[in-house]
């Protein structure tokens, strides 16, 4: 799985959200500056989550964004397919939809299960986990493996 610049940053934008009052509006160049996002890129990020569900936009002199429900509702999931769609697709394809004949029968069988366990990860991680540091013991094991932090 490839995480995008878009994902990477839609999700700290959301983090800086989830350390604000939940009635406070954020102006987007805030976020940028909190995070070091380029504002003109997280204007669309920004877009793309507000159509997602994920923050809702005010207008106004006191205008700027907040997330749209608390941020232990939010998931890591949910911001970064408002901005991305699906988690994992094989050539734009979500895995179930994909078929393989012969030597490559067992391909979709490795491709779900790779789509569940970044679902194990990604859709139990919520903004209030991330930004109080205090992640599912699950994805600490994960993390604290020796074999996750060295590149093959």
């Amino acid at each position: 799985m490839r995480v995008s610049a878009k994902a990477d940053y839609a999700v700290r934008a959301c983090a800086e959200l989830a350390t604000r009052p939940a009635e406070e509006s954020v102006p987007t160049d805030a976020l940028a500056a909190g995070q070091d996002i380029p504002t003109s890129f997280l204007e669309r990020i920004l877009g793309d989550l507000r159509r997602g569900g994920v923050v809702t936009s005010v207008r106004g002199r006191a205008g700027g964004y907040r997330l749209a429900r608390p941020a232990a509702e939010i998931t890591l999931a949910d911001v970064i397919r408002a901005v991305d769609g699906p988690l994992v697709t094989v050539r734009d394809v979500r895995p179930p939809e994909l078929a393989y004949e012969g030597s490559a029968r067992s391909l979709l069988e490795v491709w779900v299960a790779l789509r569940a366990s970044v679902r194990d990860v990604l859709d139990v991680v919520t903004l209030a986990d991330l930004v109080a540091g205090d992640l599912p013991e699950a994805v600490h094991a994960l993390a604290a493996r020796e074999d996750a932090w060295h590149n093959p």
